[in-house]
């Protein structure tokens, strides 16, 4: 599974600060999402939490959408590979108590594994190991919801080949954390959920976070659904003993936005290992990513499991977090989380329009190129993908237009409309219009 990224667009001229109230910039975001809701693009919860004030709260859509049961600010939601905090948190806990070290070899643990005796417990939880990614094999499919045993996924991993040499670079592998899930049970004799418990759900006062099994409404756990024939549909439930410590815990969007100032005011880990956990030089943190949004880099992870997705993230500098946990969502996971904090820093932002335009791909790839402007200091590059264009520049980020005629397309986040001619295109951008041409 890949992360999800937070894309910042590009802008050409400076956007002034909406002059609103605190009140206007949360309703807001209640009107996007209710607005998302209503065109069946996203079921789910936002919390985002200022310092350890909760500021806004909101549940949209329903937990169980056959029995008409609304979600609620308790309802839980799967929150996929976001489980890694929780796990790296574990093994950076059992490292400062001397029960492990970062250069410990996975060999310790698991002889067998390829490369095992070069591989560290540090390459594991920044994901430079190397080991293969069960989950995005193509037998995961054939397993993924029924029940295993642990030496029958730990054989898996034996088997597969490895993605590359341990610390020849970074790329995200499930079989990381799985595997991490498994030494902490060695380590500490009690199950990866009893360590959440104790470690993690107690010293952080959170009530909701735990392990999942087979979903239960009755305890306020949703169901997660994909966008079907015009319909939500429910999506089948992947068995917990494939999740572990790399997909294996359900949480709210509170819990997970108090969890994460447990984790960065030290109620968790001593300053040193989140100062591991957060210092990367591979782009990749211990458990952790690194999101930017305007000038601001966010740290936190996202997650994908069955129809459920997940997001929860930090900005050390506002002592702020947010969360947002769905269990359906028709909508790019970067429009979404740019249009809430777009609404939240009170930055230009229109409400994303839902127009179904189909373009010929052959005339999409006319439009293909090197753009420029001689005022401007970057070239951009346009190149057709799966029916859309992507925009990039270098240092302005990269994102998506969609057409809505056969020369014009949109960014509606951002409020950017492109027309593009043979050799040319105009970028319309907060009542500027900029002409870059194909070089």
């Amino acid at each position: 599974m890949k992360k999800a990224l937070l894309i910042l667009c590009i802008v050409l001229a400076q956007a002034a600060m909406a002059q609103d109230t605190d009140g206007a910039k949360y309703n807001k975001i209640d009107s996007l999402l209710n607005y998302l809701y209503s065109n069946g693009k996203f079921m789910g919860s936002l919390t985002i939490r200022e310092k350890d004030q909760v500021v806004f709260q909101e549940s949209y859509g329903f937990a169980d959408v056959q029995a008409k049961t609304k979600a609620t600010t308790d309802t839980r939601y799967k929150i996929g590979q976001a489980t890694e905090m929780f796990t790296a948190a574990i093994i950076l806990q059992l490292v400062e108590e001397k029960k492990l070290k970062l250069t410990t070899k996975l060999s310790e643990f698991f002889p067998k594994m390829p490369n095992a005796e070069i591989i560290t417990i540090n390459q594991m939880l920044d994901h430079t190991s190397g080991i293969f990614d069960y989950s995005a094999a193509a037998d995961f499919a054939s397993y993924q919801y029924e029940l295993q045993n642990r030496k029958a996924m730990a054989d898996r991993l034996q088997a597969g080949t490895p993605a590359f040499a341990p610390g020849e670079r970074a790329a995200y592998s499930a079989g990381n954390y799985l595997l991490l899930g498994y030494i902490i049970q060695d380590i500490t004799k009690k199950t990866y959920k009893e360590n959440v418990a104790g470690r993690i759900a107690g010293r952080a006062q959170i009530k909701n976070t735990y392990g999942f099994g087979k979903i239960n409404p009755k305890k306020k756990e949703a169901y997660s659904y994909l966008f079907n024939n015009n319909a939500w549909e429910k999506a089948p439930e992947w068995h917990e003993s494939v999740s572990g410590g790399a997909y294996g815990l359900q949480s709210t969007p509170t819990d997970m936005t108090r969890f994460m100032r447990a984790l960065f005011t030290g109620k968790l880990l001593k300053p040193e290992s989140l100062k591991l956990m957060t210092e990367s030089e591979t782009g990749n943190g211990m458990g952790v990513f690194f999101y930017p949004f305007a000038e601001r880099r966010y740290i936190g992870h996202t997650g994908t499991i069955e129809g459920f997705t997940s997001v929860t993230c930090y900005y050390p500098k506002e002592d702020l977090s947010f969360s947002i946990l769905a269990n359906a969502k028709n909508i790019g996971t970067e429009d979404l989380i740019m249009g809430i904090l777009s609404c939240y820093y009170k930055l230009p932002y229109r409400f994303p329009s839902f127009i179904n335009f189909s373009i010929d791909q052959a005339l999409l790839t006319t439009y293909e190129g090197n753009y420029a402007n001689p005022k401007l200091p970057f070239t951009i590059n346009v190149k057709a993908v799966d029916g859309k264009l992507r925009v990039h520049a270098d240092e302005q980020g990269t994102f998506y237009v969609t057409a809505i005629s056969n020369t014009s397309f949109t960014h509606d986040a951002a409020g950017i409309v492109m027309e593009f001619t043979p050799n040319s295109f105009i970028l319309k951008q907060n009542g500027e219009s900029t002409v870059f041409t194909k070089q």
